[in-house]
């Protein structure tokens, strides 16, 4: 019987769970879910502006239109997003990150990507090169086949 697919995936799986806690203990230091994290995070990283129409948002995101409804305003009520015109298109919204959000975006993905650095620090940086090479094939093989969610 051919294992080989249990042995990675599988792995895959048991690392995903092992540092899940050390990442959300970041995001709660930052008053944030995980899920509030994707939207400020997402929003950031598309540069100024800061700024996504929903469908743009929700498709980078992987979730639903009303997933998304749910957080943008849980983050809009808290000061940290914002709903405002959208200049190309009078009819719709941008969701956009407020000065605050950018503000917590930034901490916060200081703060992970330093937590994240110290899980990985077992393997030196050529290994973590190669794994991610290998890593980002998987998930292209894996969209192309209808099977998989990558980014």
């Amino acid at each position: 019987m051919d294992t080989r697919g249990m042995a990675i995936l599988g792995r895959a799986r048991v690392i995903t769970l092992g540092v899940r806690p050390a990442i959300e203990k970041v995001f709660e230091r930052h008053g944030l879910d995980t899920g509030d994290f994707d939207v400020l995070s997402t929003l950031l990283r598309s540069g100024p502006p800061y700024r996504l129409r929903p469908t743009e948002l929700f498709r980078w995101l992987m979730i639903t239109s009303g997933g998304l409804t749910a957080r943008v305003s849980r983050l809009e009520k808290r000061g940290l997003v914002e709903r405002v015109p959208d200049p190309a298109d009078g009819r719709s919204l941008l969701v956009g990150l407020s000065a605050a959000g950018r503000e917590k975006a930034r901490a916060a993905i200081v703060e992970d990507m330093r937590t994240e650095a110290e899980l990985l620090d077992g393997l030196s940086a050529h290994e973590q090169e190669a794994l991610a090479a290998l890593l980002r094939k998987l998930a292209s093989s894996l969209e192309a086949k209808g099977s998989g969610r990558a980014r």
